[in-house]
């Protein structure tokens, strides 16, 4: 079969199959998205992962669809699209092109694994065409566009494109390399006996002290299964964030559900001396942040990498700020047991 992408406007033009999205009027939705309609057994924790699973399932009723669309461009949706386009050559890369999309979309990446190298190259080369070309993630709004709407200008660029870079990366490596490079370093200073992990996998915690913020994929590489983070750096900066990991459906592994930060913020500002205060997101945001406030990020600055933001110096000393977010998390997971397929109002709900 042939099939083609179209924008996600023209999703109920004709039989559509719906990648890494939710909508009305899909055949066939392939998402991770908390609660999405994903046939049980194409579920995975990536979307693309998902497409892919299809690829090995060709009675799956809305597969024989001939059109593909998705609602935004991000690394994970972007592979689904492309494997249902491309079925041959995405079985014959299936193990490359899953950790693609958990790169991209969970950050986490083991330097260990032989197909490491490979996945962070595609990954950096998607990121830096994307920005070079286009905008960054989360940008469409500062441009008075919709997403779904301009995202269809990146697709039809990247989908006749990816196949020589997935074959060749060499044709990429003007536009991989620096990003790989910078994330390689930093890969290795989160190695480094100056860097410090802690980890509390009954709360879902990870804890790292390090001198200075870097790149997520070095960041979030050594904390896969955890999805809450705490970053210490010097000078008294912090940041606590809720990883992706926990806006989806994950099919491999249970998780806990987010509670909402406001208390914890509250009581951070009771210990706060300087002229700012703490603040967070809501829980429903794709990645959280707890901070110090300054200048109000744009989503797009806060989905981009750590090193790109300002991070406030506390008065709060390092060994307090983890104590008390340790027992905000010990306390308020006290009687929820970790699963999997939680709905967003049993998440808010656990969290009263």
């Amino acid at each position: 079969m042939n099939r083609y992408f179209v924008p996600f406007a023209q999703l109920r033009q004709q039989p559509t199959i719906l990648v890494d999205s939710v909508g009305i009027g899909a055949v066939l939705t392939l998402a991770h998205w908390r609660g999405a309609s994903t046939p049980v057994d194409l579920r995975d924790d990536t979307s693309a992962g998902s497409a892919l699973r299809a690829l090995h399932h060709s009675e799956t009723p809305g597969l024989d669809a001939a059109a593909v669309t998705a609602n935004h461009f991000d690394v994970d949706g972007f592979i689904g699209v492309w494997a249902l386009l491309h079925p041959a050559l995405a079985r014959q890369h299936e193990e490359l092109l899953r950790l693609v999309a958990v790169v991209g979309d969970f950050r986490e990446i083991d330097f260990a694994n032989p197909l490491a190298d490979a996945a962070l190259q595609l990954v950096c080369w998607l990121n830096a065409e994307e920005k070079a070309r286009f905008y960054e993630p989360f940008g469409a709004p500062a441009r008075h566009r919709r997403e779904d709407e301009a995202s269809a200008e990146k697709f039809a660029w990247f989908l006749p494109r990816f196949a020589g870079i997935l074959q060749n990366p060499e044709a990429g490596r003007a536009a991989w390399q620096p990003e790989f490079e910078r994330v390689k370093q930093a890969g290795t200073a989160m190695q480094a006996p100056l860097t410090t992990w802690r980890r509390y996998p009954e709360i879902g915690l990870a804890v790292v002290e390090t001198s200075l913020p870097g790149p997520y994929y070095a960041l979030f590489g050594p904390t896969a299964g955890l999805d809450i983070m705490l970053s210490l750096y010097d000078g008294h900066r912090y940041e606590l964030e809720y990883k992706y990991t926990t806006w989806v459906d994950l099919a491999s592994r249970p998780t806990l559900p987010r509670l909402a930060l406001a208390p914890l913020v509250a009581r951070l500002n009771t210990l706060e001396t300087s002229s700012r205060t703490w603040a967070a997101d809501g829980i429903t945001d794709t990645g959280p942040l707890l901070r110090l406030t300054g200048k109000k990020l744009s989503k797009a600055e806060r989905y981009a990498d750590p090193d790109g933001r300002p991070i406030y110096a506390s008065t709060i000393a390092p060994e307090v700020m983890e104590r008390e977010v340790r027992a905000f998390f010990q306390a308020g997971y006290a009687g929820i047991q970790p699963r999997k397929y939680w709905t967003w109002p049993e998440v808010k709900a656990a969290g009263q």
